[in-house]
């Protein structure tokens, strides 16, 4: 079932993408929708406030504690504080969608399959696992 709504979503931005069908006009515009999320985001904290970044160095614990691979991302932060209120939850995710509406316009371009892409990509990380560090 979640092939078919892919495929279908797939397809049908296929079907809506009509100005900007030139792969350099897709990318371009992938990555200003990139940029738009980041925008929405700082204004999100800039503007509205609901959700703060307190930034600092990462700290480990040290090397006599017992730190391993399984426990480390207990040990790192997101620097977000707060929640996102409604207004920029549906701002963020509508840059988002327009991000993977180019997204799907790109795969689209160069005759990939998203989905395909996506079921790879889910297998890498579950072969890999924690190990998959990026």
């Amino acid at each position: 079932m979640k092939d078919i709504i892919f495929d279908d979503f797939q397809n049908n931005v296929d079907q809506s993408l009509i100005r900007h069908r030139s792969l350099l006009d897709i990318i371009t515009k992938l990555q200003e929708s990139e940029s738009r999320i980041n925008r929405a985001i700082a204004k999100s904290v800039t503007n509205c406030g609901c959700i703060s970044i307190n930034a600092k160095k990462q700290e480990l614990p040290s090397k006599d504690s017992d730190l391993n691979i399984d426990n480390l991302s207990q040990c790192l932060q997101t620097h977000l504080e707060g929640k996102l209120c409604e207004n920029c939850r549906d701002i963020i995710e509508g840059e988002i969608g327009t991000n993977l509406f180019y997204l799907t316009s790109l795969c689209n371009t160069l005759e990939l399959n998203l989905y395909d892409i996506l079921l790879k990509e889910y297998d890498k990380i579950n072969t890999l696992g924690k190990f998959n560090l990026r």
